[in-house]
């Protein structure tokens, strides 16, 4: 095992894939000259070239399209959005032609590429560059949409996603690029739809996933100081979801408290609570509580993002609630 960064891990995913295969390639916006506006691209130029790392100018729309078209015709291009907030200008691209496309040719087209960029709440960026998009793209069918936690995490699962043939959603975060961890030496995947078990436990559980597991964790090591054992899940996919691990869990712990850092109204937490309520019902010993965002758009000042986000005051007061204390 080495540790690296969260980027790092990035890199070597796509790097390993492009020398794996030569139809795979890069293409966004300052991904080349300035190798990446994160650094995730770092070197890749000077490996690959200007034909497979490609600079494009402020276009999300058209070098979406060009990446659905390349995709269609047998390539298979991975698209940086600098932040997914500026793919609501490629939107069209990726909600009717990339996930529709197998659809509506008959199996004729498959659309293999990758969108990947950072999500979410990345300090003070202010309302229009801070939203969350994992419950928007989880909504299309023909979407698969992966949100890794760690270094390791981004590795395997990147990997899997350039390899899968269908279009895939790939969420980072800003926050999360400098992050630190494990990952090994060797060559590993990690299998899209299924979700880990983190933490054994068997009072409660606590899904959620990307960045908010850090809160996860350590809601959890707090309730363990409390004699209080938490069963953490951390689902990596959320389009496929895997429902059958959370039901498992409930089926055994009695409660579940589930936080996203999206608002609340059609979220991806909200669904995880219809699927529970309607499968083990008989089991939950309490409601299933959500820890979301605050319905509002998030401010600049330091003191309301901390109000507004998911964090540990939140989740712990969640887990004691639905643990009747």
């Amino acid at each position: 095992m080495r540790e690296i960064q969260f980027r790092e891990a990035l890199r070597e995913a796509m790097s390993e894939e492009m020398r794996r295969d030569e139809k795979i390639f890069l293409m966004g916006e300052e991904v080349a000259e300035y190798n990446g506006a994160y650094k995730v691209s770092q070197g890749m130029l000077d490996e690959f070239g200007p034909d497979r790392v490609i600079d494009t100018p402020i276009t999300e729309l058209g070098f979406a399209g060009l990446g659905v078209g390349a995709a269609m015709n047998g390539l298979r291009p991975i698209i940086e959005f600098m932040t997914f907030n500026f793919s609501l200008v490629a939107i069209d691209q990726v909600i009717n032609s990339a996930a529709k496309m197998y659809y509506m040719s008959g199996g004729q087209y498959s659309v293999p590429m990758v969108f990947r960029g950072p999500t979410g709440n990345a300090g003070q960026l202010s309302a229009q560059h801070s939203q969350n998009f994992e419950n928007w793209y989880a909504n299309t069918p023909g979407l698969k949409v992966v949100v890794p936690s760690n270094p390791y995490e981004a590795k395997g699962l990147l990997k899997s996603s350039i390899r899968d043939n269908d279009p895939t959603i790939f969420m980072e975060s800003e926050l999360m690029y400098g992050d630190k961890g494990e990952v090994p030496d060797g060559e590993y995947i990690l299998p899209l739809g299924k979700a880990m078990v983190e933490r054994e436990g068997k009072d409660v559980t606590l899904i959620s996933f990307g960045k908010m597991m850090k809160v996860v964790r350590e809601a959890a090591d707090a309730m363990a100081k409390e004699g209080v054992q938490v069963e953490v899940i951390n689902m990596l996919t959320v389009r496929p979801m895997d429902y059958e691990t959370v039901i498992n869990s409930v089926k055994k712990t009695n409660r579940l408290v589930v936080v996203e850092e999206a608002w609340p109204i059609a979220s991806l937490s909200q669904d995880i609570a219809f699927h529970v309520q309607k499968t083990a019902f008989d089991y939950l010993d309490s409601p299933v509580i959500r820890v979301n965002s605050m319905d509002i758009p998030l401010g600049y000042a330091p003191t309301l993002i901390e109000e507004t986000l998911p964090n540990v005051k939140r989740t712990v007061e969640a887990i004691n609630q639905v643990m009747y204390r």
